[in-house]
């Protein structure tokens, strides 16, 4: 029996491996997405019940069967609303994308921006020893953290982050989360480590910029009360007493992405498609 190897590559074949890649793209992003939230703890329930369901009716058991089969079938409904938060921030991800026609601005020059604000406010708290906490958000989510503190929604400017973080100001004690290029909340709070390796001068702000490195990805800079040096830490690591070269450095490396010279492969495809489109008219 001779097989056509031609014939695993037809159209269909190539719309069926486009298709499966997009399902695992879109389960990877919403993983992602999930990452970090209480949703990781729903997911686990959930599929705990998908393995029972699994096991029941594989021996059999008809009465366990259909009521998590029950369970099952109104879940749809339950995931809506228990998901709630998740599925809006995707959806302002989606709306915020440069193919609706949202923010001009591109990820290369907001996240410079950002860097620069950043700095402005490090620069003029270190010199005058005010104390701060800024956590920025990576891949895992910061959900949990971001509920403790207080909303902000706004945007990234030096002034503010100075402002936040002068003593005696009902935001100063805690930390301010930024998301998404935004500054989410002020005075969160975030889980404190209990590793003996960091030193015993540095205290509680950098025992939290720690603590979250260990559950999260998120990059955290500290700026110490009693010194004005400057800490950066992330993934269980941190970095003490940094120049301004060294953190700038750093920021940049880790935020801000490289400028792009062209539109993407999604990009380019879209173009096509749309000039084929219009040449067709």
């Amino acid at each position: 029996m001779n097989l056509n190897i031609a014939s695993l590559f037809t159209w269909q074949n190539l719309m069926n491996l486009i298709d499966i890649l997009i399902v695992w793209y879109i389960i990877y992003r919403l993983i992602l997405l999930a990452r970090g939230t209480k949703a990781v703890q729903l997911l686990k329930g959930i599929s705990l019940i998908i393995i029972i369901r699994i096991i029941a009716g594989f021996l059999n058991l008809h009465t366990l069967t259909y009521f998590v089969d029950q369970i099952l079938s109104w879940s749809v409904i339950g995931i809506i609303v228990i998901f709630q938060p998740e599925i809006r921030r995707g959806l302002e991800h989606l709306g915020r994308s440069s193919i609706f026609g949202g923010n001009t601005m591109s990820a290369h020059d907001s996240s410079e921006k950002m860097v620069e604000e950043l700095d402005k406010a490090i620069q003029y708290m270190s010199k005058r020893r005010i104390g701060a906490l800024i956590t920025i958000q990576q891949n895992t989510g910061l959900e949990d953290y971001i509920e403790t503190g207080i909303p902000l929604d706004a945007d990234i400017s030096g002034a503010l982050l100075i402002n936040i973080f002068i003593p005696n100001t009902p935001l100063h004690d805690g930390a301010v989360i930024i998301r998404d290029n935004k500054i989410a909340v002020a005075a969160a709070y975030l889980p404190l480590s209990d590793n003996r390796a960091i030193p015993k001068n540095l205290g509680t702000r950098h025992r939290a910029a720690v603590g979250i490195s260990e559950v999260t990805d998120a990059i955290t800079i500290v700026v110490s009360e009693e010194t004005g040096g400057v800490t950066i830490t992330r993934n269980s690591q941190f970095m003490v007493d940094l120049t301004r070269e060294e953190y700038l450095k750093y920021l940049r490396a880790q935020l801000v992405p490289v400028e792009d010279k062209g539109p993407n492969w999604f990009q380019k495809i879209i173009n096509k498609v749309w000039n084929w489109g219009s040449n067709k008219k």
